[in-house]
């Protein structure tokens, strides 16, 4: 058998830049099931997956040919490919490597999975978030060719990645820049203020393909638009005030003007609770306090920052 040590990785920033994308536990899409097919279908084997490595776990964001959604980590073949990120990594017998002959998906007791080829996926800064892999139940090699068509899935695939968070961000600034601009309630004081600032909130349901898994698509939707409709009501009226729930998401924004925002994003936290919890819902709040004539995109930065150390925290508990 061959032993191969792999080198250390700088976890925590590996582990802040796949949070960044707010891509796991989100639903199927097509652009991705179609990449899993393609690369079974180039390499000849029966089972292809777009592998994403979370703290404790590897989620698959497509799959082929298997039927677990996620696995420990610690059974992840894809935790040692990611930590050599320029590299595709090919094991023609997994049972014959010292570090995987006694894994469970390789030895009979979930799996008799025999041979792996894996590229990672890896971010513009240099982060390995996951991989495109194949998977064999017998030993075999790749061709050079097949190589080839694995990296350029796995660079397709960073690419739709790196769309889809630039889609959400743009979404996001664009509602902020609007519902900021939103001028303070002059009538009401009789004072004309100059930068009155705001609130800007972000909250973010936890595992939204869980909750599609427990209670059905509809069901899902169906919440979501009572809670649409409930965090509208617990606004104060007439206000400038203002919040927005993310296309094909459970991402709401909230932007809040005045001295009584705190109070308000409260009144919010409350409704989510309320109506969530007989369903296990589980939502993050990321915050921060912006200027009018803030640039909107520095402003929500910060808030998908404090949102990001939120999910750190929650992570390491």
């Amino acid at each position: 058998m061959t032993a191969i040590a792999t080198p250390p990785l700088d976890e925590a920033t590996r582990q802040r830049a796949l949070d960044g994308y707010h891509v796991l536990d989100s639903l199927p899409e097509g652009a991705f099931d179609d990449i899993v097919q393609l690369a079974a279908t180039l390499c000849g084997t029966p089972t292809a997956l777009i592998t994403l490595i979370d703290r404790d776990r590897q989620w698959f964001k497509a799959r082929t040919g298997f039927d677990e959604t996620q696995t420990d980590r610690s059974a992840a073949v894809c935790d040692h490919a990611i930590r050599a990120p320029d590299t595709l990594m090919e094991i023609p017998d997994l049972a014959r490597d010292a570090r995987f002959a006694a894994n469970p998906f390789v030895n009979g007791e979930q799996g008799d999975a025999r041979f792996y080829a894996g590229m990672p996926l890896v971010t513009p800064d240099g982060a390995a978030i996951g991989t495109v892999c194949v998977l064999d139940d017998m030993p075999r090699h790749l061709t050079d060719a097949q190589r080839a068509a694995l990296q350029s899935l796995a660079r397709l695939t960073m690419t739709l990645l790196d769309a889809r968070a630039r889609e959400r961000t743009l979404e996001h600034e664009a509602f902020v820049a609007t519902a900021a601009a939103a001028p303070a309630s002059a009538a009401e004081t009789g004072v004309v203020v100059e930068d009155p600032g705001y609130t800007l909130a972000l909250i973010e349901l936890q595992d939204l393909a869980g909750t599609v898994a427990r209670v059905g698509e509809r069901g899902t939707e169906k919440l979501l638009q009572e809670l649409d409709a409930a965090l509208e009501s617990a606004l104060p009226s007439g206000g400038t005030d203002a919040v927005n729930r993310s296309s094909g998401s459970g991402e709401y924004v909230a932007v809040l003007h005045g001295a009584d925002a705190a109070r308000t994003l409260e009144r919010l936290q409350t409704e989510i609770a309320t109506r969530t919890a007989a369903h296990g819902l589980r939502f993050l709040t990321g915050t921060t306090q912006g200027a009018a004539s803030e640039h909107t995109g520095m402003v929500f930065l910060r808030a998908e920052a404090d949102l990001l150390d939120r999910k750190a925290a929650q992570g390491a508990h």
